[in-house]
């Protein structure tokens, strides 16, 4: 947060302030800033109960500053405007842990418990400000939704229980009866009764007046009825009916800094393992909140900004004796909804908090007891209803589950156990699920995909009559032990029988990542590849794979592995390896001889018609054409050679490459290499393979062959459309098979 944000946040209030959005703002800021205050009170005095409950209005200050410096900021500088930001029920929980766990007592246990409070509230906000600094916020979006279901679940049924003792009450089955006894029913009744109603009357009407005008009626009612009892305010008190002041008038500061003496450090460090699960759960209500928050305004957050501004926020609050908070989604969706998009909206609702907060302690003396326990339930039934009701919707029920099992782990082990419970639920249920996803993403052999080198007639009629012996699969995703296992038996069982491949191509191109269970699987069956006499070629291997592979694999069966960058690199060698097999093979020489040349008798006969068709061309050329000659490597078009030339190769071999290095054919004699600037040259260079000689034709030649010459122009472009037509997208000729399959698609 800089001087230039608050200054604009300044100019930008001023505006809204003189514009139609005060009256919205006002009225939705004053609204939220009730309801968040009366909510706060009933967190703090939660918070310092038991035996902190001696200190119980200097904590309701402290976590009325802290939600104050909170929202205060964060509406100043949050990328959503009319954010409200408060005290999440589920830190709640974890900080009366904190305070019940310190081993101290007196002034040392509330001094302590709340430099606890605030040393989590710094380091939280620290460790926010690092990841928005460092444009980490992406990888805090990573929270299963049922992890994150089952926690928002969990700690909605902690609350109410939470609540109920609060109230004087262990709600366990063993003491139900118990809880219909007067004496018993009095001190929990008022307060579940009362939460209850309330949860229902927002889910039913929504309106935050609700909130603020049923505390109003039930403050009056139940001091009318102590009035009607002949129970006095001290009496109440007493006997803990109403809560009790314990402030010198004051709320804020509750410590100053002579108090720091009284700390019990080793008090503190043996709470670190509660602190860091503060720290925590913090992480946690931030995201939901943040991913909430999204998903309901339906609009996107800058997550670093919203980072970086919580962790600012966090820092100022721990500083002065505050906790850490984060946004409220309810309240801050509100103010979209009433037209108070404006951070004049969070500015009055901290105002209202502020203003409590310094006027003193002398309002809490009127809270009924009951009703604290109240708003916790009213809380808790909240977030029951968003993790339990609102999932079983959702979800698949596999899913929900996990937020089953979540729910029930927090309820009785606690709230770190369930999450863990949960995540490794989670882990399960998705190594399932993984498992069974094909890695395969696509298969095909040598007939139904060649490389995009160019060949002779005989070699494209061996491979598309032995094409099938080269299998090829595309792989995908992530590769562990789950999924390569029967990748693995699939393809071991493909290495057996009469349909064995002569060569297997793998093509990690779509891989984004493994474990060592996967390379231990590949491992071993490329172990058994290589004793049955299969040759493998690896495609787009990364250097990790590579080496893993390397460490895992016998030398001698390592070293028989063949690699290419691509996977026309290694169909090229496939290609390569079948057609040496097929002219080896001496077995069955002259009925392969026999049957190859039926199949290549038409693209024999193609070939040498255009052969012919090319050397009468350029003998009536070759007046307009001049000679060149270029060497294994030479670029022949592209940046680094003749952008508008056309070139007509006679002998040797070039290939044409894109900008990223990728081959996309290859050009044989009769070719044209076609100008770098054509319409329909997708290739970025041409690039000699071997020593090739061209006869070049410049545009000026081309430019008075069409003015004066148009018969024989007319004769070359046929020429090259006709080689166009006969030929896959880089001038590379079809078998006759093939040409007929295309035509007839």
């Amino acid at each position: 947060m800089t001087l230039s944000t608050l200054r604009d946040s300044a100019s930008e209030l001023r505006a809204d302030f003189l514009s139609g959005k005060a009256v919205p703002a006002l009225s939705a800021g004053f609204t939220s800033g009730l309801g968040l205050l009366v909510s706060q009170v009933a967190f703090g005095s939660f918070i310092f109960s038991g035996p902190l409950a001696s200190y119980s209005s200097q904590g309701v200050g402290l976590v009325l500053f802290g939600n104050f410096a909170v929202c205060l900021i964060i509406a100043l500088t949050s990328s959503y405007r009319g954010v409200i930001a408060g005290l999440s029920p589920a830190l709640v929980l974890v900080m009366a842990l904190i305070g019940s766990w310190i081993d101290a007592e007196g002034d040392a246990l509330f001094v302590t418990t709340v430099v606890a409070l605030m040393i989590s509230a710094v380091l939280t906000g620290l460790c926010c400000l690092l990841i928005g600094h460092f444009g980490l916020a992406n990888l805090m979006r990573f929270i299963p939704f049922p992890v994150a279901g089952g926690f928002v679940a969990g700690i909605g049924g902690a609350v109410c229980l939470a609540a109920m003792s609060l109230m004087g009450t262990e709600l366990k089955w063993w003491v139900i009866p118990a809880l219909i006894e007067p004496p018993v029913l009095w001190k929990w009744s008022p307060g579940a009764v009362y939460g209850i109603a309330l949860y229902l009357a927002m889910k039913r009407w929504g309106n935050p007046l609700v909130l603020s005008v049923s505390v109003a009626l039930a403050v009056a009612a139940y001091h009318l009825a102590l009035a009607g009892l002949g129970i006095s305010g001290d009496e109440a008190r007493t006997e803990g009916l109403l809560l009790t002041s314990t402030a010198e008038g004051s709320l804020w500061p509750a410590l100053l800094p002579a108090d720091l003496l009284q700390v019990e450090w080793a008090s503190i460090a043996g709470q670190i393992p509660h602190m860091l699960t503060l720290i925590l759960v913090a992480f946690i209500c931030v995201v939901l909140n943040f991913a909430g928050l999204e998903l309901a305004a339906n609009q996107e957050l800058d997550w670093d900004r919203e980072f970086h501004v919580t962790g600012v926020a966090s820092v100022v609050a721990g500083l002065g004796g505050g906790t850490v908070a984060t946004i409220v989604v309810p309240a801050s969706l509100r103010s979209k909804l009433l037209g108070a998009m404006t951070r004049l909206t969070g500015l009055v609702a901290a105002l209202v908090i502020g203003g409590a907060l310094f006027l003193g302690d002398g309002m809490l003396e009127f809270v009924p007891a009951p009703l604290v326990g109240g708003i916790l339930i009213f809380a808790g039934l909240g977030m029951l209803d968003q993790g339990l009701v609102t999932s079983y919707r959702q979800l698949p029920r596999s899913e929900y589950g996990i937020i089953l099992l979540i729910f029930f782990a927090i309820l009785y082990f606690g709230l770190i156990e369930g999450v863990a419970v949960g995540m490794v639920a989670t882990l399960v249920f998705f190594t399932v699920r993984l498992s069974r996803v094909d890695p395969i993403e696509s298969r095909f052999t040598a007939r139904e995909r060649v490389s995009n080198r160019a060949r002779p007639v005989p070699d494209r009629a061996i491979l598309l009559e032995e094409g099938k012996r080269v299998q090829a699969y595309r792989l995908r995703g992530y590769l562990f032990f789950g999924s390569v296992s029967p990748l693995a038996d699939h393809l071991r069982q493909s290495l057996s029988g009469a349909s064995r491949p002569t060569c297997l191509i793998l093509d990690f191109s779509a891989v984004s990542g493994f474990d060592f269970s996967a390379v231990s699987v590949l491992g071993r069956f490329l172990q058994s590849a290589n004793a049955a006499g299969v040759r493998v070629v690896l495609s787009a291997l990364s250097e990790g794979l590579r080496i893993g592979l390397g460490r895992s694999l016998p030398p001698s069966v390592y070293d028989e592995l063949l690699i290419e960058p691509d996977v026309d690199g290694a169909l090229e060698r496939c290609e390569d390896i079948v057609i040496e097999a097929w002219n080896t093979d001496v077995d069955m020489a002259d009925e392969r001889r026999a049957s190859l040349l039926d199949h290549a008798a038409d693209d024999l006969e193609r070939y040498l018609e255009r052969q012919i068709a090319f050397e009468d061309l350029i003998e009536e050329l070759q007046r307009y054409l001049s000679p060149h000659e270029y060497s294994v490597g030479e670029a022949i078009a592209g940046l680094d050679a003749s952008q508008e030339d056309l070139q007509l190769l006679l002998s040797g071999r070039a290939s044409g490459y894109d900008s990223a290095g990728t081959r996309l054919f290859q050009f044989g004699p009769g070719d044209a290499i076609w100008p770098a600037d054509a319409p329909d040259q997708k290739a970025a260079s041409v690039i000699a393979d071997e020593s090739c000689r061209t006869m070049v034709l410049t545009p000026v030649a081309r430019d008075w062959l069409e003015a004066h010459e148009e018969r024989l122009a007319l004769k070359l472009y046929r020429y090259l459309l006709g080689g166009r037509l006969l030929a896959e997208p880089g001038g590379r000729q079809l078998p006759a098979d093939s040409r007929r399959r295309e035509e007839d698609q």
